[in-house]
């Protein structure tokens, strides 16, 4: 099996920052909003080197987003930063009709999502974003896996005309995927090659992914991982390859499982392929407060739920 290198733990909302740093030197046309947690969204770069281009719009997200749209008008390309669950819970109708409604190629780009924003508890995590966004028509909905990865997918958004959803986090994790790599929306990438079992996750979970891999293989079940960054538009063909191989298959995610990427996955197999398939991602709650490995243990979101997960599935087959 192939193995994965962590170059050492990094929070993907630095990535996030890096590649905004890297708009700005090589896009004019980019133009960063924030609502008042610049430091929090790693936006100080930009607006650093760039201030006739930042705009701090302080606690007023739904102006934001309406800012952002207005500035789309005139050809500019606007990447707003808040928490995910700012991002849209608090500015669903905005986004809805000022930005998907009218295809305005408006960048929404959410820090802190899941349950790993950790200590600041329920009111300021989000488990139901992915569903929230991936309903609107239009939306691209990216969740990326690491550090090199959103930072990458920061820079291709930018090329791609229409409204966009990247969703990324607050901790450090796994740092593993190339450093220069190219992006490509809407195409899966798989890590291994496996017989028995489908494993396709996004975001943390996919490091994650490839641990219960390692470990499923010294158990001598071959698992093949799919890092599936894009929900929106999924790739179909990647996980229907993989199914007719392995005959079942797990989903795993840092969302409720109700409205996530398990739920696209099923409609896909529902429809082309019935597969067996099991679930790891939150049971229709909210979260709490806690550090991140206690969460993320307390709502069975890591390789060993993964494991678990791929073991029970493989016994449906």
């Amino acid at each position: 099996m192939k193995t994965y290198t962590n170059t050492g733990n990094k929070d993907t909302r630095s990535g996030f920052g890096a590649g905004l740093t890297e708009l700005g030197k090589t896009n004019e046309n980019v133009v960063a909003l924030c609502a008042d947690l610049i430091g929090s969204l790693k936006m100080d770069d930009f607006k650093a080197n760039h201030p006739d281009r930042f705009f701090q719009v302080g606690i007023a997200e739904a102006n934001m987003i309406g800012l952002a749209a207005g500035m789309t008008i005139g050809g500019k390309i606007p990447f707003t930063g808040t928490f995910a669950n700012f991002s849209t819970g608090r500015v669903y109708d905005q986004i809805r009709q000022s930005v998907a409604y009218s295809d305005k190629n408006v960048k929404i780009c959410a820090s802190h999502a899941g349950l790993t924003l950790g200590e600041d508890g329920a009111t300021h995590q989000i488990l139901e974003d992915i569903g929230l966004m991936k309903m609107l028509p239009g939306m691209t909905v990216i969740n990326t896996c690491d550090y090199n990865q959103t930072k990458a997918a920061t820079i291709a958004i930018a090329e791609h005309h229409g409204p966009v959803y990247l969703r990324f986090g607050r901790p450090k994790v796994a740092n593993f995927t190339p450093e220069n790599q190219t992006f490509e929306i809407g195409k899966a990438v798989q890590l291994t090659e496996g017989n028995d079992v489908t494993i396709v996750a996004t975001g943390h979970l996919v490091w994650e992914a490839l641990e219960a891999a390692k470990a499923l293989l010294e158990k001598g079940i071959s698992a093949e991982v799919l890092n599936i960054h894009t929900i929106k538009p999924l790739d179909d063909k990647a996980i229907l390859d993989s199914v007719s191989k392995t005959g079942c298959i797990v989903t795993a995610e840092e969302h409720n499982y109700l409205g996530g990427l398990g739920e696209s996955v099923a409609r896909v197999l529902a429809l082309h392929h019935p597969t067996p398939q099991e679930f790891v991602a939150t049971d229709d709650t909210f979260g709490e407060s806690g550090t991140p490995e206690q969460l993320m243990e307390k709502y069975g979101l890591n390789a060993d739920a993964i494991i678990k997960a791929s073991e029970k599935v493989i016994k449906r087959k």
